[in-house]
């Protein structure tokens, strides 16, 4: 199993200067490319200060700037929210400019909120239909001149320019409903999901999905297949509740984008209560502590070995969770050193 690294500029509340977050960023990702990661994924969301991605090629180059070896990749890219002329051609920048390191994630989006700004009617539940054609017309701009007259967007022919480093660039696409997971197979793709707060048998039933994909579709190689999962890696037992109550806040906030409450003022959503809920179950703090990759490095690796044992073939570290600068910092470091080495 791999290690990849999701990390996000955050900001809870408007205490934390921005050139701090900012910084930290880059330093987690020197500290994954140092510790033996893969990958390094930057996501895209607009108008919310919980997660700051207007444009995740702009992080990414800035990324690239200051790293070698790391791979560096969108998580995703929001298909109804670009062009695609503009998308393709900002993706093959960064990989031009990384000197190949660029790894495609696609998505469909995932709060209404953002839609109702972005893309203002579109309901989020349809999006997928927006990726569906737009992977296929990004990757067919890369290859040379093209046009399209499809059912969202239409241009006369036209090109990506520049075009991508790599020959084949590695796409990736955000899967949790078996359409999507059909779809990828179908294609090629490789697959990133997030089982957000659920039991393991949330993942286990997307590796289920996966293998359907993979039977109905006789001939297609079984692409490469990330589970993403809150991350935080502590030195006794008892520190677990410091990384519990940040993602409580930060999940609280989440909720309020989630069900496009608008309790939102400056960016900053006011944190739902989350025994309020019809979902609270998903967000009691035992369960969250069984079900999140919290733990100390054994108890971390133990954890870890369930997600092998199922077949998944790269593990995404999702260090963003509200969490201090400094905790985050120590987590990643007893993450590679005294966590992946059990796995090398």
């Amino acid at each position: 199993m791999k290690f990849q690294l999701a990390v996000n500029m955050e900001r809870m509340d408007p205490s934390l200067d921005m050139k701090t977050v900012r910084d930290h960023t880059l330093d987690m990702v020197k500290m994954a490319e140092q510790g033996g990661f893969d990958v390094v994924w930057a996501a895209e969301h607009h108008a919310m200060e919980m997660t700051i991605a207007p444009n995740p090629f702009q992080l990414l180059t800035w990324w690239a700037e200051h790293t070698s070896k790391i791979r560096l990749g969108t998580a995703v890219a929001v298909a109804p929210y670009w062009s695609p002329i503009r998308l393709a051609g900002e993706a093959a920048m960064t990989d031009l400019l990384s000197d190949g390191r660029l790894e495609f994630g696609i998505g469909s989006g995932a709060y209404q909120r953002e839609f109702d700004r972005m893309h203002p009617g579109l309901k989020q539940s349809d999006a997928w239909r927006y990726m569906q054609e737009m992977l296929p017309a990004v990757r067919a701009l890369w290859a040379g001149d093209h046009a399209l007259d499809g059912e969202f967007w239409s241009y006369p022919t036209s090109t990506s320019v520049p075009k991508p480093v790599q020959k084949d660039v590695p796409i990736w696409v955000a899967a949790r409903a078996p359409i999507t997971f059909d779809y990828a197979v179908k294609n090629g793709y490789n697959i990133q999901s997030w089982p957000l707060t659920r039991p393991m048998s949330e993942a286990a039933l997307y590796m289920e999905r996966l293998q359907e994909a993979v039977d109905n579709n006789p001939g297609c190689k079984r692409p490469q297949m990330a589970m993403m999962r809150h991350t935080a890696v502590y030195d006794r037992p008892e520190d677990v509740t410091v990384p519990l109550n940040a993602a409580r806040v930060q999940l609280g906030q989440f909720e309020n984008y989630f069900k496009n409450l608008g309790d939102v003022e400056n960016g900053f959503a006011k944190p739902v209560a989350l025994e309020s809920l019809e979902n609270r179950a998903e967000y009691d703090a035992d369960m969250l502590t069984e079900n999140l990759m919290f733990g100390t490095p054994d108890g971390v690796i133990e954890k870890l070995k369930g997600y092998q044992d199922i077949g998944v073939d790269n593990y995404i570290y999702y260090a963003s969770l509200g969490l201090g600068h400094k905790e985050q910092k120590r987590s990643l470091e007893l993450f590679c050193d005294k966590v992946m080495p059990a796995f090398s």
